[in-house]
C-alpha cells in the first residue's frame, strides 16, 4: 500500500512590517499550514493574507496557538493556569476561524506552538485544557501533536489526532525533542534531514541523539521555515519523499479519528 504523508510548516510568523521566512515559496511545497494567531507572532493583516494564500493554493488552514509571549516568540515557559491555557487557545482559534470564514474555508487542524507545544506533551493539565478548547469550538478539528499527553487526551476525547514528525530536530532517548537551548538541537545537514524524513515515513522510526531507534508513526512532517535554506530544504524533502513512492496529501480527519 502506498504511504501518504502531509507536509506542514508554521506560517504567518511576522508582525507589522517584520517577516520571518518565505511563506510564498513554502506554500508551493506544503499541503497544510500552521498559522500564527497573534500571541507569539502574526497580526490581523498577516493572518488575513496568509489564509487567503492558503485558499488560493489549496493548502489546509490550521491554527498555531501559543502562550501570550510576543516578545519571546512563544518559546518561554509561562506559569499559566489550565483555564488560562484553555481560554487563550479558544481566543486564538476563534480569531483564525473568523478569517477562514471570510475566505470561504475553515480551520482544519490545531497545532500548539513553541513552549506550549512542548508542555502539552508532558503536562496532563495543559493537554486537557487544549482538548477542552477544541471540543468547545470545533470537535471536527485534527489535533497535531507529538506522542504524549496531548495526543492521548485528544484520542480519549474522540478527537482526530495527527502525529507530527520533525526531521530537522534532534530527539532525546525518551522521544522528546532536544531543547533548542542545547547544542545540536537543530540538524542542518540537508542530506541527513532528507534521509531521516524518508526513514520516518516509510520505516516509522527516527534515531535519537543517543542512537536509540524511536518509533514515530508520523501523519505529518513539520518543515521549519525560519532559516535561509528552509525553502530549498523543504523542496528537497518533498522530492525525496515522492522519489521514494510516498504520496504527499493533506490530512484525512476521518482516517485519524479513534
Amino acid at each position: 500500500m502506498t504511504r501518504t504523508i502531509d507536509l506542514v510548516a508554521d506560517l504567518g510568523e511576522g508582525f507589522g512590517d517584520w517577516r520571518m521566512g518565505d511563506d510564498e515559496a513554502l506554500l508551493d511545497v506544503l499541503t497544510s499550514a500552521n498559522i500564527a494567531c497573534g500571541f507569539h507572532a502574526g497580526d490581523p493583516r498577516i493572518m488575513d493574507r496568509t489564509v487567503a494564500e492558503c485558499v488560493r493554493r489549496g493548502v489546509a488552514v490550521g491554527a498555531h496557538p501559543s502562550f501570550p509571549d510576543l516578545v519571546g516568540f512563544g518559546r518561554r515557559a509561562m506559569d499559566l493556569t489550565a483555564d488560562e491555557v484553555r481560554t487563550d487557545v479558544v481566543y486564538q482559534l476563534g480569531a483564525l476561524s473568523a478569517f477562514a470564514r471570510v475566505h470561504g474555508t475553515r480551520v482544519a487542524h490545531l497545532a500548539p506552538h513553541g513552549r506550549l507545544g512542548n508542555l502539552v506533551a508532558t503536562r496532563p493539565d495543559y493537554a486537557a485544557a487544549v482538548v477542552d478548547a477544541v471540543l468547545g469550538v470545533d470537535p471536527t478539528l485534527v489535533v497535531l501533536a507529538q506522542d504524549g499527553e496531548l495526543a492521548s487526551a485528544a484520542r480519549a476525547a474522540g478527537l482526530a489526532v495527527g502525529i507530527v514528525g520533525i526531521a530537522d530536530r534532534a530527539y532525546q532517548d525518551d522521544g522528546t525533542l532536544v531543547p533548542r537551548s542545547k547544542p545540536g538541537a537543530v540538524i542542518h545537514d540537508a542530506d541527513e534531514i532528507a534521509r531521516r524524513t524518508v526513514r520516518m515515513v516509510l520505516d516509522g522510526v527516527v534515531e535519537s541523539r543517543g542512537g536509540v531507534l524511536l518509533p514515530v508513526a508520523a501523519d505529518t512532517i513539520l518543515l521549519h521555515g525560519d532559516n535561509p535554506s528552509a525553502v530549498e530544504l523543504s523542496r528537497r524533502i518533498r522530492t525525496s519523499l515522492e522519489a521514494a513512492g510516498v504520496d504527499v496529501a493533506p490530512l484525512d480527519a476521518d482516517a485519524l479519528r479513534p
